[in-house]
């Protein structure tokens, strides 16, 4: 399972245990699952699509967050931010 911190002006967005991140980038859209090459990428407008161990959990996403119930997934409308993946972390900061 991967570690994911998202990150904002506003402050955290969300953290906790996650099976997969998308992301915008800027050569285009990818994933990370568990295990991924440790990667720095600069993101571009787009959508980041979260995937969780139980859809149906009650974990504190923030409003901002969009859900779903067609994919399975937890999504987020970003403009601009950078990443970070090493050792099963993510850390994302966003604009």
């Amino acid at each position: 399972m991967l570690l994911l911190e998202i990150v904002s002006p506003e402050g955290h967005l969300f953290k906790g245990g996650v099976t997969s991140v998308t992301v915008p980038g800027a050569d285009g859209e990818f994933q990370m699952l568990d295990h991924h090459a440790n990667i720095v990428s600069v993101l571009v407008a787009g959508t980041i699509k979260i995937a969780v161990p139980d859809f149906k959990t009650n974990q504190e996403f923030s409003p901002k967050f969009n859900k779903s119930e067609k994919d399975q997934k937890f999504l987020l409308p970003v403009k601009s931010g950078t990443l970070e993946l090493k050792d099963n972390r993510i850390i994302i900061l966003v604009d």
